[in-house]
């Protein structure tokens, strides 16, 4: 590759990134989000209007992985009353996500009889994070990005973020 192809290249990354970052920014409420989710078919945080919805990265290598019982125990209690779990499986944190779609659906159907919603798996770190993750950086700041596997973000019925979501 020439230098200026390489150029053309980094420019158009940049290009890219910088549309991505200021559609997140741009985003007035959760709700202007959508995942692909892990079915193939889009996950829109619209469709929950009206109820709270828990967003949490996760990963099937981790050694938070257990959350995911709890995580389900949660949406099993309190469904019916306005909470929606979504997960975000994700590589992003030391590569313990290693599986595709139908894999990561699998474990977590065999081991943690997941039927929240679920997201493919999804960049949730750095500049080529989702834009609902750029967005929540944005929004909330440098200290509430997902450092690690299982961070979660809280987002109200309105779908603005609740009191207690990080920093």
């Amino acid at each position: 590759m020439t230098v200026r192809a390489r150029l053309r290249t980094v420019a158009m990354a940049a290009v890219l990134s910088m549309m991505g970052a200021a559609s997140a920014m741009a985003a007035s409420d959760a709700y202007d989000f959508t995942f692909q989710g892990i079915d193939g078919k889009p996950l829109p945080l619209s469709q929950f209007k009206g109820k709270v919805i828990l967003v949490v990265n996760t990963a099937s290598q981790c050694g938070f992985t257990p959350q995911y019982k709890g995580l389900e125990a949660l949406w099993q209690r309190y469904r019916d009353r306005g909470l929606v779990v979504v997960g975000v499986p994700s590589d992003d944190f030391g590569g313990q996500e290693p599986g595709n779609a139908s894999q990561i659906k699998d474990f977590c159907e065999v081991n943690y009889s997941i039927d929240f919603p679920m997201a493919d798996k999804t960049v949730v770190s750095g500049d080529s994070a989702h834009p609902f993750y750029r967005w929540a950086a944005d929004e909330l700041g440098f200290l509430a990005k997902p450092r690690w596997n299982f961070h979660k973000y809280l987002v109200g019925p309105d779908g603005s973020w609740c009191p207690g979501s990080p920093p």
